[in-house]
């Protein structure tokens, strides 16, 4: 079974307008109400590719049981851990003239300790053969080295896991290799404090992520496409034709395109050129990508070896 872990869901309120001029009133062409969080948008494309998957995570109050109703139309397996505080709401907001995407997110609920301990007990039946794959931000008073307690704790009881975070929160869990890690180039070199000038700088990094205990590490450049990093090899996936509608999510896809076909297949290139092509399809779609376009897009992506 893949897990995914949503420690701080939301409510993704995208509101599409011509234009936002702030400091005045503005009317919007179209909105949606999507269940949101970067774990439930991977349990969203490994439904697309037929995988199963058991979403985790916190929510709470009226925003809580609204999210819940959203996901439910997903047919989603769920095991979240109910707490007392609201669920975030985030506001995504698409200038279609100014093509620009402006987003505010919640802070989310505080924890409890007993809250966080009943998550922590759920994690018991994850055991050998299992994929956690752990992604986004944390609740506010959450401390950082959260997502490293619930790695020791699988990997005592043989799962792997797979973590989609930024900063020390990431560094902190690479000891324990990681199944794959995904930055983007700009949180790549914000990790190592540094200014890439090409490409084959930007793979001296993402190695050193190897170095320190991550199996793979996928590295997301937007429009300049995609690297799959291993530890004697690199790989780049081109960026296939399209135009960029919202690129929430696209990240996400990626994580669950190369998690899940990997957890099938074994096989690092075929994960990344599927990995690539549901980041691309989610990036062209409205919401989260079908697998009719994850397919499409499939067919104008190339990997090649670098």
């Amino acid at each position: 079974m893949i897990y995914t872990i949503t420690v701080n869901p939301s409510i993704d309120y995208v509101l599409q307008l011509k234009d936002l001029n702030t400091g005045e009133v503005n009317r919007t062409s179209s909105d949606v109400k999507l269940p949101g969080g970067k774990g439930i948008n991977v349990s969203r494309i490994l439904k697309e590719l037929k995988l199963d998957s058991t979403a985790l995570g916190f929510v709470g109050g009226a925003t809580g049981s609204m999210f819940e109703e959203l996901l439910s139309q997903h047919n989603l397996k769920t095991s979240f851990t109910k707490v007392k505080e609201d669920t975030r709401i985030n506001v995504k907001i698409n200038a279609v003239n100014q093509n620009e995407e402006t987003e505010i997110n919640g802070a989310g609920p505080q924890i409890s300790e007993s809250e966080k301990n009943t998550f922590m007990d759920n994690l018991s039946t994850i055991g050998d053969g299992d994929i956690v794959i752990m992604a986004g931000s944390l609740c506010k008073n959450l401390n950082s080295d959260f997502y490293l307690d619930i790695a020791k704790k699988i990997q005592k009881n043989g799962a792997e896991f797979v973590i989609d975070t930024t900063g020390q929160a990431l560094l902190d869990t690479l000891p324990l290799h990681p199944l794959v890690v995904k930055p983007n180039h700009h949180e790549l070199a914000d990790l190592f404090n540094v200014t890439f000038k090409n490409e084959q700088e930007i793979i001296t990094y993402a190695r050193k992520l190897l170095e320190q205990g991550a199996k793979h590490a996928l590295v997301s450049m937007a429009g300049d496409g995609a690297l799959l990093v291993t530890k004697d090899k690199a790989y780049k996936a081109n960026a296939p034709k399209g135009t960029v509608i919202n690129s929430v999510g696209a990240g996400d896809s990626m994580i669950a395109g190369f998690s899940g076909t990997f957890m099938d297949t074994k096989n690092p290139i075929e994960s990344f050129h599927i990995g690539a092509a549901c980041g691309s399809a989610t990036a062209f779609s409205q919401d989260i990508a079908t697998k009719e376009k994850i397919d499409e897009v499939y067919q104008q992506i190339t990997i090649t070896e670098l």
